[in-house]
């Protein structure tokens, strides 16, 4: 299709629109919506959260009786059916809108094409497939969900500039500089799980928790806290470790013939093994079964080499520190038995951005993008 100029710069915007509820919308997908006369806005909105009005409800309320004849630009299609809130095909429908732009398709089942056909049947012009490449990369942990019935799965690391996570006594606190911290904490906030295994529990007692400085206007960033998950086949960090305080829920994954003791308080499920370990995609079946839509692994080097060589990454978040540590020092995965180049992991660099002192790569394995 011929998309103009004015076209692109409206869809644009909706996409920033749509990204300012990364923290908040989950496990919903992040939509936004431009309401648009020629090249002039009437009305604009973003999906703000779970259970609440639409994009396309707050722009079309921002529109008022300018969004007769308008152009709607959403970064997915129209909702078709009632949930929590009503169809906004109807809504764009009543208001009189003319034309409607969507980025890309939605693949969940109650839509996947029913929007569209709704406001074709309306009389509504209909055109889709406008920056669907950014609409997908936006929302990519909703569509593998869909799609692929597992979260999207990322592995934050920090590493030295010779590739070591830790020292041989396994100290890594702090390889990576405050910026780097900092900037960690915005990742988590748009994951619906932060998962990582009984030994780095055992080790380094995370909390694994949110922890984000107020907005730049001086209020509190709001986010739904993601659900912590320990890998633990024998149940061993039960009793102990910061993983369990505060607000946010923890969910402890185990071997089907582990017991948790009477009285046990948190979440927990039986997770079949495989080769000696848990079954890591049956983890993820399991998360995405719970609305997981993006998970963040914040483990050591085995997890994440069991991770990588299962095939299951998708993505690499990697903080690279001005920091040498030497051959003794941890690497940053273990385990993938690779000997020959032609075994190598390929990668695609997906964004590089300097934090405080510290490198960021954002990485993609090949062919895993839905």
């Amino acid at each position: 299709m011929n998309f103009t100029a004015t076209d692109h710069a409206m869809m644009a915007r909706a996409l920033r629109l749509a990204e300012r509820a990364a923290y908040t919308t989950k496990p919903n997908p992040m939509v936004g919506c431009v309401l648009a006369l020629g090249d002039e806005v009437v009305g604009e909105g973003w999906h703000q959260r779970q259970g609440g009005p639409h994009a396309e409800v707050f722009a079309l309320q921002a529109a008022g009786a300018r969004a007769q004849g308008a152009t709607a630009y959403v970064t997915l299609e129209p909702c078709a059916h009632t949930g929590r809130t009503g169809p906004c095909a109807d809504a764009l429908i009543a208001a009189g809108v003319a034309r409607v732009v969507a980025a890309m398709r939605d693949p969940f089942p109650q839509v996947d094409g029913a929007g569209f056909e709704k406001l074709r049947a309306a009389g509504v012009a209909v055109e889709h497939g406008l920056m669907e490449a950014q609409a997908r990369h936006l929302n990519r942990g909703f569509l593998s969900r869909i799609e692929r019935g597992r979260p999207w799965l990322r592995i934050k690391l920090a590493t030295s500039l010779d590739g070591r996570s830790a020292m041989a006594s396994g100290e890594s606190k702090w390889i990576s500089g405050d910026a780097a911290r900092e900037d960690v904490h915005r990742w988590r906030a748009r994951a619906g799980a932060l998962l990582t295994g009984s030994g780095t529990v055992l080790a380094d007692d995370p909390r694994l928790t949110v922890r984000l400085a107020d907005s730049s206007e001086g209020g509190p960033i709001e986010f739904v806290a993601p659900l912590r998950v320990v890998l633990d086949p024998g149940l061993a960090t039960i009793a102990r470790g910061r993983v369990r305080e505060g607000d946010a829920p923890t969910l402890y994954l185990h071997a089907p013939d582990a017991k948790a003791p009477h009285g046990f308080g948190a979440q927990h499920a039986a997770v079949p093994m495989r080769e000696g370990s848990l079954d890591l995609a049956a983890v993820l079946k399991l998360l995405a079964e719970r609305e997981v839509n993006e998970v963040q692994v914040e483990a050591g080097a085995r997890l994440a080499g069991a991770f990588l060589t299962a095939g299951l990454v998708d993505e690499l978040l990697l903080y690279i520190a001005p920091v040498l540590l030497g051959e003794r020092a941890r690497p940053l995965f273990d385990g993938m038995g690779i000997d020959t180049m032609a075994q190598r992991l390929s990668m695609r660099i997906v964004q590089t951005r300097r934090i405080g002192n510290d490198v960021r790569l954002l990485l993609q394995t090949e062919a895993k993008q839905p």
